[in-house]
């Protein structure tokens, strides 16, 4: 198998030894609690050796109890046989420091602004936030600080809801859950037509935000 050969979301979620790892927007994603923020340190110096054994390239996020690694090919941008290598050694890096997966806490987060004519509104969120335009439109932090920014048709042009929502992507097997307990908690539903993909939600005020997951897409490669 070519390390650089693009792997479908399901099999990015299902291969063997990636327990500990979740599929979000074109990357693996896991987090790992530590007992502390020196034991931490050393987790995420484990990771950068065996990176810089791979030759690639992790986003290692340290905070002062737990490790978040993110890992995807930039040269094909997307997830490859290289990412689940790194995801496996990484795995057992963690077990050996005595680090505790949690795949139930890692999530990404993207904004949305509903537009009649992206083309025209685009230049200015590029501006405001020193951001790169990438494929789609899409808009990033190229220091991956910031959410991505993207830009969805209206048509018709609507005036009776905002115009921006978020865009909150969590592992498949914890969406509904995260979804029933936004409702319990007073939001309401305004469409579960692309569930699982995603689930539209809605606090009191009308203030949107989508549920997403991998699934049921057209790259999932093997649906739910």
């Amino acid at each position: 198998m070519s390390d650089l050969q693009v792997l479908t979301p399901y099999d990015a979620t299902h291969g063997e030894g990636l327990g500990d790892w979740r599929y979000l927007l074109g990357e693996l994603v896991a987090r790992f609690d530590t007992d502390g923020l020196a034991a931490g340190a050393r987790l995420a110096v484990a990771v950068s050796e065996v990176a810089d054994r791979l030759d690639h390239r992790p986003d290692v996020d340290l905070r002062p109890d737990h490790v978040v690694v993110r890992t995807r090919t930039a040269e094909v941008d997307a997830v490859t046989a290289l990412d689940v290598e790194l995801a496996r050694e990484v795995s057992a890096l963690a077990v050996g420091a005595g680090a505790v997966a949690r795949p139930d806490l890692v999530r990404s987060l993207e904004l949305a602004i509903d537009t009649v004519d992206a083309d025209v509104i685009r230049p200015f969120w590029k501006a405001v936030l020193d951001a790169a335009e990438v494929a789609g439109g899409f808009l990033v932090d190229p220091g991956r600080q910031l959410p991505a920014l993207w830009f969805q048709d209206m048509d018709p042009p609507r005036t009776d809801r905002n115009r921006v929502h978020l865009d909150l992507t969590v592992p498949h097997d914890v969406a509904e859950q995260r979804v029933t307990a936004a409702l319990a908690a007073g939001g309401h539903l305004v469409s579960d037509r692309r569930a699982p993909a995603f689930w539209v939600l809605a606090d009191a005020e009308g203030n949107e935000i989508c549920v997403c997951t991998w699934q049921n897409r057209p790259d999932s490669g093997g649906g739910v």
